[in-house]
This record gives structure tokens, sequence and C-alpha cells, in this order.
């Protein structure tokens, strides 16, 4: 297999249709980009979906941060970077960089990915497959200037911010709720006044569990600093009226600019 170079580089039109009411991307659109990118780099270089698939081995995403300096505007054309960090048994660090056209830098993210396998769902050594090819591609040189995720923490008393059901277009093509959508629905947890003031300028997710489609989805947060608020999402099922976690999150807000 022909080698190639470490850093992925990967072009994506922000479609008007994926922009807020100020024509800038939603933050799970763009988390979107940063998950096919992602999925782009690892299956041109051996160890994506196209090839665990046919070893009954898939990637799930556990951590994802972004930080964003500002949001791409509609029909802005972004430049995701993405690459490998470090890799340890079960797990692999992968970063991103979204830049503009002219280098400008929108902001970055963080992600940590677990490899399991499909049948067993449990987790597998990465290293075993392709003889560590993945090994090849770790970049150490490039920065990511943010901080990795925080330990989000949810107090037993915080209030419920809003329940929903999960429907047919939450789920993908893995058959459970796509990782975005939980930004979607905890992005609508502030109203329309609130987002003309602020936009998030970081995101923390930390994934817990799965849910699919009929799962309803409790919301639970509270404020822990000025503009910054942590979530704990909470699913319920057909089978079990039993609450399990599902994600926990933290998000900061900052000021837009007009």
């Amino acid at each position: 297999m022909k080698m190639l170079s470490k850093v992925g580089s990967y072009e994506f039109l922000v479609e008007p249709f994926h922009c807020d009411f100020e024509g800038r991307i939603f933050l799970g659109h763009l988390a979107n980009h940063l998950l096919n990118a992602a999925d782009f780099h690892s299956n041109d270089r051996g160890c994506g979906m196209n090839y665990l698939n046919t070893v009954n081995k898939t990637w799930v995403l556990s951590r994802l941060v972004m930080q964003m300096d500002s949001l791409p505007k509609a029909y802005d054309r972004i430049t995701v970077e993405t690459w490998v960090e470090n890799v340890m048994r079960s797990f692999t660090s992968r970063n991103f960089a979204v830049t503009g056209p002219e280098g400008q830098v929108y902001g970055y993210g963080r992600s940590i990915w677990a490899m399991i396998d499909t049948e067993t769902r449990q987790p597998v050594d990465i290293l075993s497959v392709r003889d560590g090819l993945i090994n090849k591609y770790i970049e150490t040189d490039k920065p990511c200037p943010i901080e990795p995720m925080s330990k989000v923490r949810v107090s037993p008393s915080a209030p419920t911010a809003t329940t929903t059901k999960m429907h047919y277009t939450d789920v993908d093509v893995n058959g459970h709720v796509n990782s975005a959508k939980y930004i979607d629905h905890l992005t609508d947890l502030w109203d329309m006044e609130w987002h003309k003031k602020f936009f998030v300028s970081r995101l923390e997710v930390a994934y817990v569990a799965e849910s699919h489609g009929d799962d309803t989805l409790t919301f639970l947060t509270e404020e822990t600093d000025v503009n910054t608020f942590c979530a704990k999402i909470m699913k319920t099922c057909e089978a079990s009226d039993k609450p399990t976690e599902v994600c926990r999150c933290k998000v900061v807000f900052a000021p837009r600019n007009s």
C-alpha cells in the first residue's frame, strides 16, 4: 500500500441550508464535516470503515472537543485538516484544524476513538489490525493548540431542560443516533434571543452509550460558570423505563461579533 501524508486535508462547501439565521454554519453540521474528514483520512490510509467492516470491526467516537474563534459563513469553502496524534491499545486520538481559503483559522478539534468488534461490541487491539499500520501515520509535530476534554461533572440536582423523542432523521447508517444530532438537540436548549447574542466557542462531548430511534432523551443542564454550562443526556427506551446516561457535555458561549 502506498504511503500517504500523515495529515489529510479535505475541502467542504458550507451550504446555506446548513446555516443559522446569521448565515453561520450550525455547529452540528461542522461536526459532521470533521467526522467525514476523519472517515476519509482513515479510509485513504487503510484503517477506515471500508476495511474494518470486512473484518467485523468499526470505529466508535468516544470524545469530541471543538473550539472555535468564529464560524464559517454560507458558501465559504473550508478545509478540514486531520491527523492521528496518538495510538493506545484500544483508543486513538485524532485532531482537526478548520481553515478558510486564505489560510485563516476558524478553530480546532480534538477527538478520541475506540475500535470495537461489531459482533461482541468489545474493544479491539488497534495495533493488531493490519500489523499496526496506523502507527505509520502518527503525527506528533503538528500542533493542536486547544486543551483536551475536561472532566465534565453534572450535579444530581441539575434541572431537566427538555425531553425529546428520537426519530427517523436522527438515526444514521450505523443504526444509532448520529453523533452530531446530539449537538443539534443540545444547542436547541437555548432560545433564539440567546443565540442572537452568543455562539458556541467551545463544545465538549463525552459519548457514553448509544441511543436509537424511538428512544426518549432527557437533557439536564446547569450553569457552572459565566456563559458556561454542563449537561447530561439520559435515554429511556421502550424495553426499559430505567434512564441510561448517553452523553456528558460542556458548552462555552462567547459573544457574537457583528
